[in-house]
């Protein structure tokens, strides 16, 4: 199914529910969602991290419809690589890791 197909399908299924919950309710509902998933991350039942991924992905949706996004346009951003650097795989430095401008300066005396 592509991203289209799936926006409709959950917007058939959803949207009278989801537009009198609102997109502050919706994002909280996704959000705990997301809860779901990251405890489910922590156990070795893949079936359950699939149900998880799932619920994940239709609120999400939900969400984006709600918010007049097109989640096929939002994921067209990353056809061509990484939206930032444009690299497949992506070439920008780890979040994690300080980019060479932000590094601390050597100390004195130490390589």
């Amino acid at each position: 199914m592509d991203l289209a197909a799936f926006q409709e399908a959950v917007r058939r299924t959803y949207s009278e529910r989801d537009t009198a919950r609102g997109i502050d309710g919706t994002f909280r509902w996704f959000v705990e969602e997301v809860g779901e998933l990251a405890r489910s991350l922590r156990h070795p039942d893949r079936g359950n991290r699939l149900h998880e991924v799932g619920d994940v992905l239709a609120w999400l949706t939900s969400l984006a419809t709600l918010a007049g996004v097109d989640l096929e346009a939002a994921a067209s951003r990353y056809t061509d690589g990484c939206p930032k650097c444009g690299e497949a795989p992506c070439a920008c430095p780890d979040p994690g890791e300080p980019v060479a401008s932000e590094a601390s300066p050597p100390v004195a005396g130490k390589a």
